[in-house]
């Protein structure tokens, strides 16, 4: 066993049964823990039984309450909600409760790039990943987008950089978490579902600079005022296309500033080349810059992006109408982002669960941009009402009757965009279902 951890041999419960929980509870099995792992589901609903049975894990499904019994520590999934009774009892109780992305670092050998933000976080973290490994250095996706780093830990503690995606829903239960190079993309309305207010939003995601030393680097966004909250003695680049900016985005170049001299990074031509995707591509320049890459090996890796799918994905272009997979944006302002990237009239796919309330945010670029909104899910009611005065709306209610309607509507020159700006899970059991299911209805009355 390697150098003894305080979480070595310890009798931990680990809430929820998804690739999260079961990763720290292996991690735990494997520094000698005696684990409890507790799942709402029944034991049928629950693929990873067997891996846990294997593992020597306990299994308690269709949990309804927490045991009661001694635990040193709790180590609880993004999924399980702050105020979730397991977790109030875990305070009422004092039993220590961290997240499952905090027992990873903990154990982890190697460096961290961490990549926070409402939006766009996915796609920095591939780009990240996918250039240090063109470059000849090992990383590894993890965290929110890839592997849990608890899995990391048992299965690739070789590598020299996870590149760890940070939700709000892991902050929450951090206590060391610690990144070498920290980068928080931009702090919009999201999740408020689940969070008090913003500012508690906001807070969770300041959190990820906490633990920063001198030695580190934190890239953080131009314009957001974040002075007294972030008090980290690490090293401070902004980003942004203001001239005062370490990284900025201008005339489809990145021009930083490192080590004495001007670096200037060519994104021409690439999947960042937009005044919206140019400022995570400068946040990108800056964190792959702290990691130690050559200004060569940087360019690389932007001209040879390839973008995760239901992010702004070009499915196909017919009689001239382009239509695009936006599928993952759940925010109204990964909307607003998404119409900010589009040349020419759009025709706006929109609608499904809410998960914010202000829903005027966007009625200036609706009034600009859009031609017409198409409507689906339970809140085209509360859309339509909120949006009607400024731009033609229709309440389709389903994806397929929207696509057919605005595929007999659009002419040439026009986008029709699907970019819902809510959940899905009032139809769809995820975005990249709902994503699936646009581009088979468009790639079918292609065919047809």
């Amino acid at each position: 066993m390697a150098d003894k951890n305080p979480y070595d041999g310890c009798r931990a419960v680990v809430l929820g049964a998804g690739a999260s929980g079961v990763a720290a509870a292996q991690l735990l099995r494997q520094r000698g823990g005696v684990v409890t792992l507790l799942d709402e589901a029944p034991l049928e609903k629950i693929r990873a039984a067997s891996t846990l049975a294997s593992a020597g894990v306990e299994l308690r499904a269709g949990a309804k309450n927490l045991p009661d019994e001694k635990f040193d520590l709790c180590v609880t999934s993004p999924g399980v909600a702050i105020s979730h009774p397991w977790l109030a009892a875990c305070r009422k109780k004092k039993i220590p409760v961290i997240a499952e992305m905090e027992l990873g670092f903990v154990y982890w050998p190697g460096k961290i790039l961490a990549v926070t933000g409402s939006k766009g976080k996915s796609s920095l973290v591939k780009l990240c990943a996918d250039t240090l490994n063109r470059a000849g250095v090992a990383a590894a996706p993890a965290g929110n987008y890839g592997t849990p780093l608890s899995r990391l830990v048992i299965e690739s503690p070789q590598t020299k950089w996870a590149v760890v995606e940070v939700s709000s829903f892991q902050l929450e239960h951090v206590v060391t978490f610690r990144p070498d190079v920290a980068v928080l993309l931009n702090v919009q309305p999201d999740h408020l579902d689940r969070h008090a207010s913003m500012a508690e939003y906001r807070a969770l995601k300041l959190k990820l600079f906490a633990k920063q030393a001198g030695s580190d680097v934190a890239l953080l966004p131009e314009k957001l005022r974040v002075d007294k909250q972030v008090s980290t003695p690490a090293k401070k680049w902004r980003f942004g296309a203001g001239a005062r900016c370490t990284w900025r985005y201008n005339d489809h170049v990145i021009t930083g500033q490192f080590d004495g001299h001007v670096q200037k990074t060519s994104v021409s031509g690439s999947w960042f080349d937009n005044p919206v995707l140019g400022l995570a591509a400068a946040a990108g320049v800056g964190a792959l810059t702290a990691c130690g890459l050559s200004e060569a090996a940087i360019a690389d890796g932007l001209k040879n992006f390839a973008p995760l799918p239901h992010r702004m994905q070009r499915i196909v272009e017919r009689n001239g109408v382009i239509f695009v997979d936006d599928s993952k944006a759940t925010s109204l302002a990964a909307t607003a982002a998404a119409l900010q990237m589009i040349a020419g009239p759009v025709r706006l796919i929109a609608g499904g669960r809410l998960k914010e309330h202000d829903l005027n945010m966007i009625k200036e670029l609706l009034t600009r941009c859009v031609r017409k909104v198409y409507l689906i899910g339970e809140c085209a009611w509360q859309m339509e009402a909120a949006w009607s005065d400024v731009v033609s709306c229709e309440t389709c209610g389903t994806l397929d009757k929207a696509v057919a309607v605005a595929t007999h509507e659009a002419c040439a020159g026009e986008t029709i965009l699907l970019s819902p700006g809510c959940a899905s899970f009032d139809q769809f059991s995820s975005y990249r279902d709902r994503g699936e299911c646009f581009t088979r209805l468009v790639c079918a009355d292609t065919a047809s």
